[in-house]
């Protein structure tokens, strides 16, 4: 995962067939973790005290996604106290456009410090 400015996040992710539905393709449920993964790193990146929980999450999956790489690119709309909006896309190894999400999150009461991989600054 990249941050490469707040409000932004990039997450590379590849796909193989333990992701396929019966069809042959990524199933619905991975599009939603690689969307909502980047679109919550593009909004958390925003906030240094908590962590920020999905309270809404709306997709829309325009291409079937096989095998290969994938990038989930995040980034911040709007919010900046209690609850944020944020939206991804997902890129396949074509450089197509597969999905985009848009969603929102609430701060939590969960401080950031206290959670593995996050570190106080």
């Amino acid at each position: 995962m990249v941050i490469p400015e707040p409000g932004i996040a990039r997450i590379h992710f590849t796909i193989d067939e333990r992701y396929f539905h019966a069809g042959g393709a990524a199933h619905g449920t991975s599009y939603f973790k690689m969307l909502d993964d980047a679109a919550f790193y593009a909004a958390n990146s925003l906030v240094t005290d908590r962590f920020l929980l999905t309270t809404a999450f709306n997709l829309l999956l325009t291409k079937p996604l096989r095998e290969g790489p994938v990038i989930a690119e995040g980034r911040w709309v709007s919010g900046q106290r209690r609850v944020f909006v944020a939206e991804a896309r997902l890129i396949d190894s074509d450089g197509e456009e597969a999905a985009r999400g848009t969603g929102t999150f609430m701060r939590s009461r969960i401080a950031l410090a206290g959670l593995p991989g996050y570190r106080a600054e």
